[in-house]
């Protein structure tokens, strides 16, 4: 019986990364090897195969196996685990060639299908036709070019497109896509990730909302960049440097959806795309089960982010207003989320990636005033109900007033 680890500890190890999870695959093992695992304390975990974890580790320990397409989806295998079967059978199973490596335990790497070499070119390829048997692979290899920002090989992509024509990504269900999809959102190239899923016409299948942004044109004094989808992209790519939150990268992807819909007679210009995105993004919600703290930042991240531009412009009343929708003045933590993601759509264009964004202090200047207003002694003067809510409305304007006027530019 010989132990090897495998997959992504092999390639982040070769990649000089840490290596947060180990996986293992014993091969020449017997039933009688399977006993053993489970006597010395090693816990059987998954159904379908023989897979254990180490008692004090937790890293999984799965039987060399071989993988048999019997019913549509990622999970319709069937799957033989046996002592017959050697490293470099159940390592032809793997999506890419950079994930079918294993390290024997003197440290030898065993690479029989050169994914140390993909690994050094910086290039996503596929091991087998074998790739085709499990549509959300398509998925992982634009995740994986969301996270190390490399290329997909040609053939690959050739053999990607070739999935989607043939409708195989229609067996993935809803919530593998916005799985997929989340952890996409948190790599440090999410804009890859969507990249990828268009070239190979994935994005329209899934995303839609998305897709028909690219070729819809916007004002170029607005944005240099033209295209729609260009400018989503782009900021999201801004989204991603000024934050780890994918909440915010969610909200950069979807702020503009309602430019997707705005009718041609009216191109370049998009009045109104603001509330028509809303629309958009619950649908895509709805569709894909995407969580509520994601979708109620987006649709306000869709409504507001020209009153966010506009700061300096606005009334007091109508930056209250903002705050307001934002129940920022109860979870302050939405507010910063909201001028991230409208950060990110500022810089998101063609030439202005390092410009500032001094419209981010009018609203934290204005939440902190708005905060410093007391409805205690308006209680109590006697005051209460609605004509409190009243005065501690009308008292807040002029906290916000005062206070913006005081960082406004000259």
């Amino acid at each position: 019986m010989d132990i090897y680890l495998v997959g992504g500890a092999v390639r982040d190890s070769l990649l000089g990364k840490e290596v947060r999870d180990r996986d293992y695959v014993i091969v020449g093992a017997t039933a009688e090897d399977v006993a053993r695992l489970e006597s010395e304390g090693y816990a059987p975990v998954g159904k379908d195969f023989p897979v254990f974890l180490h008692p004090k580790t937790k890293e999984e320990y799965a039987l060399a196996r071989r993988e048999r397409k019997v019913a549509p989806g990622h999970t319709g295998f069937a799957v033989e685990a046996s002592p017959e079967i050697t490293l470099e059978e159940d390592l032809s199973r793997r999506d890419l060639t950079i994930n079918a490596m294993a390290q024997a335990s003197d440290g030898s790497l065993i690479d029989p299908f050169n994914g140390a070499k993909d690994l050094k070119a910086g290039i996503l390829r596929h091991v087998s036709d074998a790739f085709r048997e499990d549509p959300l692979r398509v998925l992982r290899v634009a995740r994986f070019a969301a996270r190390y920002d490399f290329q997909v090989a040609w053939d690959t992509f050739e053999l990607m497109r070739d999935m989607v024509s043939e409708g195989l990504l229609e067996s993935l269900s809803t919530e593998r896509v916005w799985a997929e999809t989340q952890k996409a959102l948190g790599e440090p190239s999410p804009q890859r990730y969507f990249e990828i899923l268009r070239i190979t016409g994935a994005l329209k299948r899934l995303f839609p909302e998305v897709a028909c942004l690219f070729g819809v044109p916007q004002p170029v004094e607005h944005h240099p960049e033209k295209d729609s989808g260009v400018h989503t992209l782009m900021v999201l790519k801004q989204a991603a440097a000024l934050s780890d939150d994918p909440v915010v990268r969610f909200c950069a992807l979807v702020h503009d959806l309602g430019k997707g819909v705005t009718p041609e007679a009216e191109l370049p210009k998009h009045q109104g795309h603001e509330e028509a995105g809303v629309a958009l993004i619950e649908q895509m919600s709805e569709r894909l089960r995407i969580p509520t703290a994601y979708r109620q930042l987006g649709r306000l991240v869709s409504q507001h982010h020209l009153r966010a531009h506009r700061a300096f412009e606005l009334r007091a009343g109508s930056v209250l207003k903002v705050l307001e929708a934002l129940d920022a003045l109860k979870r302050p933590e939405r507010l910063e989320t909201f001028l991230l993601a409208c950060e990110a759509d500022a810089r998101g264009r063609l030439g202005r990636e390092d410009h500032p964004y001094p419209q981010a202090e009018v609203f934290r200047v204005a939440l902190s005033a708005a905060k410093s207003v007391d409805a205690k002694p308006l209680a109590a003067q006697g005051y209460g109900g609605a004509k409190l809510g009243e005065l501690l409305r009308a008292g807040r304007i002029r906290a916000i007033k005062k206070a913006v006027s005081a960082i406004r530019p000259a």
